[in-house]
């Protein structure tokens, strides 16, 4: 008789997690390479994830992918941090590395490698938002060499701490459309399907088709952001760019593997 291996197995922690596609990209990636795993979604409440992470530690998961709202609160709960997550401060990747549960940050990445190839003219970068997203925007808008980052915020002392933490600058939630931005990066959720769906995040006076629009929102693909972005000549990226790459990011960790871009692409837009 036959005896399977055991599977791998993975998942994705976070609350809500309708809307992940991360089960797609994994499971996807796990058959394309013939390795005997699952990728699974974990939805965890706030108030959960004490319990949530004790269990991890006990049964045999392989690794996570970790989403809001626990991208800070988990770091409790591992034994190390790379580099990589200590410079953003937030964890979006766990794995083992012989028995220390270890926490990565592969944002970084997919804030970074879609803008690469865009911004040798960009000098000065509006990012709106102050969660756990908008840390690895910042990180990774450092590796661009982008000399000037603003960020805001609804709640001022959260980019004002933020601010200070990364050496960047700060202003006014209702004065980001004052002046003009190279770069706009939304990590906030304004514009995200659901209740907030029909909100730009952003006042678009002096936006131009000189401006890259990057929103960090996949679902809806074509957010109000961006649709009114495109209106006015800009270059524009959706969050499938964030998502993809902090992905086959993550999917290299685990695995040892590199996925093909484009056929990981195509296989999300068509989700989508």
């Amino acid at each position: 008789m036959n005896v399977l291996k055991p599977e791998k197995l993975f998942g994705i922690i976070g609350y809500p997690l309708g809307h992940s596609m991360s089960p797609l990209l994994h499971n996807w990636g796990f058959a394309l390479k013939d390795i005997k795993a699952v990728y699974m979604a974990w939805p965890t409440a706030p108030e959960k994830i004490a319990d949530f992470m004790n269990a991890f530690k006990t049964l045999p998961i392989s690794g996570a992918s970790v989403t809001i709202p626990h991208k800070i609160s988990v770091m409790d709960y591992i034994d190390e941090l790379t580099t990589r997550a200590k410079g953003v401060g937030a964890v979006n990747t766990l794995y083992w590395e012989q028995d220390k549960l270890i926490g990565d940050n592969t944002d970084t990445a997919g804030c970074s490698e879609p803008l690469r190839p865009h911004c040798d003219h960009v000098k000065k970068a509006l990012l709106l938002g102050a969660g756990g997203a908008s840390r690895a925007a910042i990180v990774g808008l450092k590796t661009l060499q982008i000399r000037e980052i603003v960020i805001t915020n609804r709640t001022k002392s959260k980019a004002d701490k933020l601010a200070e933490e990364f050496g960047i600058s700060c202003v006014d939630w209702n004065k980001r459309g004052n002046e003009h931005y190279d770069l706009i990066i939304n990590s906030t959720s304004l514009g995200m399907s659901g209740d907030k769906q029909k909100i730009n995040p952003m006042i678009m006076d002096n936006v131009d088709e000189k401006t890259i629009v990057y929103d960090l929102i996949y679902n809806p693909l074509e957010t109000v952001l961006l649709k009114e972005a495109k209106e006015k000549g800009c270059k524009t990226l959706s969050g499938i760019e964030m998502f993809l790459h902090q992905g086959l990011a993550q999917f290299k960790i685990w695995t040892g593997h590199d996925l093909d871009e484009l056929r990981a692409r195509k296989i999300l837009l068509e989700h989508l």
